[in-house]
């Protein structure tokens, strides 16, 4: 076995930095933190093959003296603290002085600074001057450039780890647009290999920075920003309505004063506070904010800073979610009068290109290839609302109806509107599509019912407004937990379950169900199951309990309803107060006769 011997000196700090900067990615992240900290307005990022060639930062931030820059590149030399207790109230991005002198450790660097716009100090350091440094009178207005060269051109063995320059300056991007994102009062700018990528102005909310960075501009609409504060910590948080669910959770993120962390608890808030607006096997958009007293929370337990130990995280993962549900209660009372068509629908009834694509061939062919992906991607990702009849190829099943009247096979409470409603909306019943959607006409408009998601939406609002009728078990259902998350679980809510119907009780070490709601049809072991997955419900167990009724008991895709019946349902889906089934599908599809008549060239 070898001995134990102390590295020398120069290959300790080659590994010190690897661990600091172990890609371009974090000396990005180290530069721009710099940059914020030094109160830049201004910050420009330019990056050349991937990084690895070049790294440059630009601010017109408050610049460094002489005395500065000779000291800012040593190891631990830093202006943003003085002893231990120092940690417990910085509020700057970075503190511990370990940037600078990573950066010259693994890559030439030139930094370019100046106080006071009168004069300007050049500085160069890299791996072969790791004693020593060259500094020079230079010329630039107020604030700093860094520029690192070469990055680990002297450790061979690092460099041949990273990835190809074109995923490296990806990752380069995905850090521009973290630190972009927390500061919208900065204006930023991405220049990759020569070419300018991004370019964003001072934003005046971080609603509008969101939506400039990672959205199209009409998308920007279905967005919002909501606000919660409190004597210890402040809350803001963008997101995306339904209009903007993604089937994977990329485009959520958590911040904590102004750094991007990671942190699941805050990541599940986001999801347990929009429960039920979003369809099942979707996730929102958006981003959460935290401020809070740096004495408050540990921001140096993670060698990059990327999580946080709150002192009170139960407080703010109580704030986001408590926001959100509000939020999205306030927004289901506006859905009432919503309409639920597809914009995206437009080009495909469009057979002849707009002014601008006129008498230029080369141009009509663009917007043929145009018109031709947006079907694609429509096909591919069809809007959550938009019926796939719609979407149909030549060739392929096309949009089929039946007028004739079935027999009902499904119990079904019918829901009737107010007298108002009929004599002001006379609804016609049109027919029936892919044993799915009822077909109203009101108006001149067509509506595509979904019958499940409408009828599980009227049972939902009348659980919320009776009790939920309870039926004894001529046998009581005995069951064992298999944990003593479950035990207390039960114990802990025993109560609310009963008041949703399901009485429960303990008897030597197992548990029996002795009561379910009426017309219950679930198995011994799904009963069980479906009663154990309330842990997961938190605050709003008996929303997602009396959701879980109401779907169990809705007609199913392919019932048969006959014209009365699918006639009564159609007029309690439209006089809903919330267009959506209580796990966020919409209820219905909105197409109107000009729409329609454009399609065909009738108008």
């Amino acid at each position: 076995m070898a001995r134990v011997q102390v590295l020398p000196p120069d290959e300790a700090r080659k590994i010190a930095a690897g661990e600091v900067i172990d890609r371009p990615a974090a000396l990005v992240r180290e530069l721009i933190d710099n940059a914020i900290d030094a109160g830049g307005n201004r910050i420009e990022l330019s990056i050349d093959g991937g990084g690895i060639r070049r790294i440059e930062v630009i601010d017109d931030g408050s610049g460094m003296e002489k005395e500065d820059l000779e000291l800012c590149w040593k190891t631990h030399a830093t202006s943003k603290i003085r002893s231990m207790d120092d940690l417990k109230s910085a509020e700057t991005l970075g503190f511990r002085g370990e940037a600078l002198a990573a950066a010259a450790t693994v890559s030439h660097l030139e930094i370019l600074s100046s106080a006071d716009s009168r004069e300007a100090w050049r500085l160069e350091v890299g791996p072969g001057e790791a004693f020593g440094a060259r500094i020079e009178r230079g010329r630039r207005k107020r604030g700093t450039s860094v520029r690192a060269i070469g990055l680990f051109d002297t450790i061979p063995a690092r460099k041949r780890f990273l990835k190809r320059e074109w995923s490296e300056a990806n990752l380069c991007r995905l850090t521009f647009i973290d630190k972009a994102l927390a500061f919208p009062s900065i204006s930023f700018r991405l220049t990759l290999d020569g070419k300018l990528k991004t370019a964003l102005p001072v934003a005046s909310s971080l609603k509008e920075r969101f939506a400039s960075l990672l959205l199209d501009p009409p998308q920007a609409a279905y967005l919002h920003e909501i606000h919660n504060a409190t004597t210890r910590f402040s809350v803001s948080i963008v997101i995306g309505g339904p209009e903007l669910a993604r089937p994977d959770r990329r485009q959520q993120y958590v911040f904590a004063n102004g750094r991007r962390i990671q942190d699941f608890s805050l990541m599940q808030a986001l999801e347990y506070g929009t429960q039920g607006w979003f369809p099942n096997g979707y996730h929102p958009i958006g981003a959460i904010f935290v401020d809070i007293d740096p004495a408050m929370a540990d921001f140096n337990i993670h060698p990059a800073k990327r999580e946080v130990r709150f002192a009170d995280a139960s407080a703010i993962h109580h704030a986001v979610t408590s926001s959100l549900r509000d939020f999205v209660r306030h927004r289901n009372q506006q859905y009432t009068e919503q309409v639920y068509t597809a914009p995206e629908l437009e080009i495909l009834f469009t057979t002849e290109p707009s002014p601008q694509f006129q008498n230029k061939p080369s141009q009509e062919f663009e917007y043929a290839v145009a018109r031709t992906l947006a079907l694609d991607a429509l096909q591919e990702n069809p809007p959550e609302y938009a019926p796939q009849a719609l979407l149909a190829r030549p060739g392929t099943p096309e949009f089929t109806s039946s007028l004739v009247p079935q027999t009902m096979q499904t119990e079904f409470t019918a829901h009737t509107s107010s007298p108002a409603f009929h004599s002001e909306h006379k609804l016609r019943y049109v027919g029936k599509a892919f044993d799915i959607f009822i077909i109203i006409e009101k108006n001149d408009r067509l509506f595509f019912i979904d019958q499940h998601a409408a009828h599980e939406r009227i049972l939902y609002e009348q659980f919320l407004a009776r009790p939920v009728p309870i039926q004894e078990l001529l046998v009581a259902i005995p069951f064992r937990t298999e944990s003593e998350e479950d035990d207390q679980f039960l114990n802990t809510r025993r109560d609310a379950l009963e008041r949703l119907g399901v009485v429960i009780k303990m008897d030597c070490g197992s548990w029996r169900i002795e009561a379910l709601p009426a017309h219950w049809n679930l198995s011994d072991s799904e009963t069980v199951q479906a009663i154990l997955d309330l842990k997961r419900a938190g605050a709003d167990l008996a929303e997602h309990w009396l959701a879980t009724l109401a779907c169990h008991r809705a007609v199913k895709e392919g019932d048969n309803l006959d014209e009365r019946v699918a006639l009564s349902l159609a007029e309690a889906a439209l006089a809903l107060p919330v267009l959506r089934c209580p796990h966020g599908r919409p209820i219905l599809f909105e197409l109107s006769r000009d729409l329609l008549l454009r399609a065909v060239k009738r108008v």
